[in-house]
């Protein structure tokens, strides 16, 4: 038999025609001795009945039939009969009358429910280790189609923006100033490694030099990273670059870009462009460089209120360099202890040595640090925060950089809770895009005593900041750029430097990169550079972070066909695996375990 039709495409204009479907048991249904099938294909489902009447042994044989068992069924489309119409399906005015039957291979049982609300309640262990069976749940599949539907959507935008995509090797050399890698030994040259990429970003940049002016990939890169919800070691990104192009130009294409792929899937229309937030505003006022802006609770700065104060602890961090800020969680007086003391782990977690806090009830400010402040303090902390009755105000003193850190993880934790409690609204289709501008180029590492690239070296500074490498390094600004939604960061990019000298100032002179190293690193893309590179510039984008973020899901295994776990392994194929002596032999390496695993 041939499939003449997907199991959700038959309709009443279809009564009496000859069919031949093809797919998997959904249900089998016994009522009187009629069989009733729902067979299912990727498309949706359809009803079988088989009337012992017609056929006996056709009957008895789909009696015996177990779910998600593979047959072929044909027959003929005919009316439900009066009162079993089921108006939730495509097809639930019809059914087939099936007149011959094929098993193609009978399934074992299941070991979970194949439906999304069974699904769902089962360990994500073990839907990982049957994953071919997890995928066949509905909502996994549409996922698998949002990610495809997102895939197509920036192919068809970028084409039409006349860019070409370029597959660069995944076979790379080593970078150790990055993230850390996986490294792959050499066979035929001993004692020599390749690197997975961690991203195409020299290869895209070198593409410019080549005069391709416009290149866009959806590439696979890999990071030997710790994993969680929004991480995996190996991850697609859409990866672009080009040339004769500054930061205005680049805001455009890419909110184009994000437009066209949410209407595409979404059929949402995205109000463009963008607002924009400098880094520095974004950790004052959110206390993160990613900031969810779908509500308020913004962080003030109350370091020169608190210089003279009473408070020892806030005035000593005052005079000290320090920065003493707060944030009114309003509504959220009634924390509980459990609470509580949660957030205050979130803050030890940054460094802090604990969370100092207001509650605000009844008309008393209820806190032991109270009785510290002026009437004058009160006052104005009242008029900044908007403090009210019921209100909790949270504080951090320390070092800007923390103390933004701190309370900006504390206004997250205090939303949740506040949603938890109905006072906050906080909906996942609330697309609250922006960008993040004006990064700092270098900052500061205390513990190799010297700078290092905020994002990497091969970003741009800000022109007007150029002459400031050489005496404040930290002050320079960089041409670098996020795009932020409801607190994720989508994609990152930056202007590049493209002339050779400045280059190699950045990393000899800035970074303190020995000469030698430089040029065994990065010579050949230096070399490239004296031989006329572009002005040029670009950004790469999460397709996995993106594809969750449409499918509304937290975590983006569950729009990965194959995902590893937390741990970095693939349950389904029991992977990583030891090799075999043999093999060790052929790449010329030696493993030496870990003493814990040992004998």
């Amino acid at each position: 038999m041939k499939r003449t039709h997907h199991c959700a495409q038959l309709t009443s204009a279809d009564l009496g025609a000859s069919v031949s479907l093809l797919g998997w048991v959904d249900s089998v249904r016994d009522h009187g001795g009629i069989i009733f099938i729902d067979l299912r294909d990727r498309k949706g489902v359809t009803q079988v009945k088989f009337d012992p009447q017609d056929d006996a042994n056709l009957g008895a044989q789909a009696a015996h039939l177990k779910p998600e068992s593979v047959i072929e069924v044909a027959g003929k489309v005919v009316a439900r009969p009066a009162g079993t119409v089921n108006a939730a399906l495509p097809t639930g005015e019809v059914e087939v009358n099936a007149g011959a039957l094929v098993v193609h291979n009978v399934a074992d049982t299941p070991p979970f429910p194949l439906d999304d609300a069974g699904g769902d309640k089962v360990n994500e262990d073990l839907r990982l280790t049957y994953r071919y069976l997890d995928l066949r749940r509905p909502k996994m599949r549409k996922n698998l189609q949002v990610r495809h539907r997102v895939a197509k959507s920036i192919r068809d935008y970028f084409d039409a923006q006349e860019f070409i995509e370029v597959e660069t090797p995944a076979l790379f050399k080593s970078t150790p100033e990055g993230a850390r890698e996986y490294l792959v030994p050499s066979r035929i040259h001993a004692g020599q490694f390749y690197a997975l990429s961690q991203s195409p970003q020299q290869f895209k940049q070198i593409l410019m030099v080549a005069g391709v002016e416009k290149y866009f990939q959806i590439a696979r890169c890999f990071r030997d990273e710790d994993l969680r919800a929004d991480r995996q070691m190996e991850f697609t990104q859409v990866d672009v670059e080009a040339s004769f192009i500054d930061r205005e130009g680049i805001y455009a294409l890419f909110e184009g870009m994000l437009k066209k792929v949410w209407k595409d899937v979404l059929d949402h229309d995205l109000p463009t462009p963008f607002p924009r937030l400098a880094y520095k505003d974004a950790m004052n006022r959110y206390g993160v460089d990613k900031p969810d802006v779908r509500f308020a609770l913004e962080l003030q700065d109350f370091t020169d209120l608190f210089k003279t104060s009473a408070f020892k602890v806030f005035a000593a961090t005052a005079t000290g360099g320090g920065a003493v800020k707060a944030v009114n969680a309003k509504g959220l007086a009634d924390v509980t202890q459990g609470e509580l003391k949660a957030l205050e782990d979130a803050a030890k977690s940054l460094g802090a040595k604990g969370l100092a806090f207001i509650k605000v009830e009844g008309g008393e400010w209820k806190s032991p640090i109270v009785k510290f402040f002026t009437d004058a303090e009160k006052a104005e902390l009242t008029a900044r925060l908007n403090i009210a009755d019921g209100d909790i105000i949270f504080f951090a003193a320390a070092p800007w950089e923390q103390a933004c850190a701190i309370l900006g993880r504390i206004r997250l934790d205090a939303a949740q809770l506040l949603a938890k409690r109905g006072k906050l609204t906080l909906r996942p289709n609330d697309w609250r895009f922006l960008w993040v501008v004006d990064f700092p180029l270098m900052s500061y590492d205390e513990e190799r005593g010297g700078y290092a690239a905020t994002h990497h070296p091969f970003t741009a500074p800000v022109p007007e900041d150029t002459a400031l490498l050489d005496s404040d390094p930290k002050a320079v600004r960089g041409q670098h750029y996020d795009v932020v939604l409801n607190g994720m960061e989508l994609g990152g990019g930056s202007i590049r430097i493209h002339q050779p000298a400045l280059q190699k100032k950045v990393f000899e002179d800035v970074l303190k990169i020995p000469a030698d190293v430089v040029e065994s690193r990065f010579g050949y893309m230096l070399k490239a550079f004296t031989y006329g590179a572009p002005p040029h510039g670009g950004i790469a984008f999460g397709l996995d972070r993106m594809a969750a973020l449409l499918c509304g899901t937290t975590s983006i295994r569950d729009v990965i066909a194959f995902p590893k776990t937390q741990k970095g392994q693939c349950l389904m194929t029991q992977s990583p695996t030891p090799v075999t002596e043999k093999q060790l032999k052929e790449l010329h390496i030696q493993t030496v375990m870990p003493p814990a695993e040992q004998g």
